[in-house]
């Protein structure tokens, strides 16, 4: 059986990193290790992990990085630096993870791809409940959050391994928020490229990466479930501006199809 390493970006909201952890901990089929990689949050963070590492059931260890600006890329190789699983598992630190989860990950998992997981937006009302420290609630056709604010629409959070084997495919919008991939897969295209640094790209990126060492994407529904805490959006404001940096980065991996970059995960001694 494969070795998870469950890596959890974070960036100064221990009250959503509570409830994600929360959700590890009540996993069915544990990780092997807990890794969170921290982004360059302050104290309270640091002291959550402390006080929760106590009495978690696997290892929980905090890999963290100075605050200087927004390195996603940067933060989740240093996660896997730290970690010791043969199987990647990343999610956010802002996500409630299905109690069936890492189990998802393990069964879908196939030789020659990677998984690309989604989640299920929350409302501002369902994310303050669960942050109260509510029951997450996973059921078919709930009401989530709508592209238009203040809006909900439904959408169905139903869980089902058969048929989430079925409807396996190719091709999936691409979101580090849920992500699962072989070690010896992600060393081979050295990891997220650390040049992507501010807003964006450097998920596209590993994917153009990954596809052109012939490591292919696979969507998972039905399964590997995640509730997303609302909260007001960090990104660029417009997606398709070209004077975005991490746009012509992600250009240039396309035109040359690049499949290592030169500032990733290489850079990082394991501890």
């Amino acid at each position: 059986m494969k070795r998870v390493s469950l890596i959890v970006t974070t960036y100064n909201w221990p009250e959503a990193l509570a409830r994600c952890l929360h959700s590890i901990a009540r996993q069915r089929h544990p990780p092997f290790e807990v890794v969170v990689a921290d982004d360059g949050s302050g104290p309270a963070t640091t002291a959550l992990i402390e006080r929760m590492g106590r009495d978690f059931p696997v290892p929980l260890r905090h890999a963290w990085q100075a605050d200087a600006g927004f390195r996603a890329a940067r933060v989740r190789n240093l996660g896997v630096a730290h970690a010791a699983g043969d199987h990647l598992v990343f999610v956010d630190g802002d996500l409630i993870l299905h109690p069936r989860f890492v189990a998802d990950h393990l069964q879908l998992a196939r030789p020659g791809g990677w998984l690309q997981g989604g989640r299920l937006n929350s409302s501002q009302a369902e994310a303050r409940r669960l942050l109260q420290g509510g029951r997450p609630r996973f059921s078919p056709w709930m009401p989530f959050a709508s592209h238009i604010p203040g809006e909900q629409k439904p959408k169905h959070a139903l869980r089902n391994l058969p048929l989430a084997r079925l409807t396996l495919g190719r091709n999936p919008p691409v979101m580090s928020c849920n992500m699962g991939i072989g070690r010896d897969d992600f060393e081979r295209v050295n990891g997220f490229d650390e040049a992507y640094e501010g807003w964006g790209r450097e998920d596209d990126d590993i994917a153009a990466r990954l596809a052109h060492a012939g490591i292919a994407a696979l969507r998972v529904r039905y399964a590997a479930l995640a509730i997303h805490l609302w909260h007001p959006t960090r990104s660029a404001s417009d997606t398709k501006d070209e004077r975005l940096p991490n746009d012509a980065l992600l250009e240039e991996a396309l035109a040359t199809r690049r499949v290592r970059c030169e500032r990733g995960l290489a850079g990082h001694a394991r501890p």
